[in-house]
């Protein structure tokens, strides 16, 4: 059994932060369940573009108001608190912030904590050790 606060991995390797945005990675690849998942926090105000090509993520909003673009089918999706969207297509995506918003995220393969968003928002495949 694994038993986190994210009290205790605030400011830790496992609190990660951009411009604009703060993901707590709660479970890691490492942890050796299948999934990662994560506590990400987007400033109000603030734009992001993302593309996962080699993971899946479903996010579950439950603070905050903003927009979610899919930017390979041209559709715009408003979401609030109670919002879920998946990813199961590996759609490249921008997020508008209207107002903080704070979101729960499950990755499929698992994030190993070691990736870096590269000029296209996409994440590389990182193995687990």
């Amino acid at each position: 059994m694994i038993v986190r606060t994210t009290a205790e991995i605030t400011d830790t390797e496992r609190d990660v932060a951009g411009t604009g945005w703060r993901s707590k990675r709660i479970v890691l690849g490492g942890d050796g369940v299948g999934f990662s998942f994560h506590e990400t926090t987007i400033d109000a105000e603030s734009v992001h573009e993302f593309h996962y090509r080699h993971h899946v993520e479903a996010v579950w909003l439950v603070e905050g108001e903003g927009t979610l673009v899919d930017l390979e089918h041209g559709v715009s999706y408003e979401l609030a608190p109670g919002s879920m969207y998946l990813l199961d297509g590996h759609e490249s995506h921008r997020l508008f912030a209207r107002t903080r918003m704070r979101m729960l995220c499950v990755f499929n393969p698992p994030v190993t904590g070691q990736e870096v968003h590269d000029e296209h928002g996409v994440y590389p495949l990182v193995a687990v050790d």
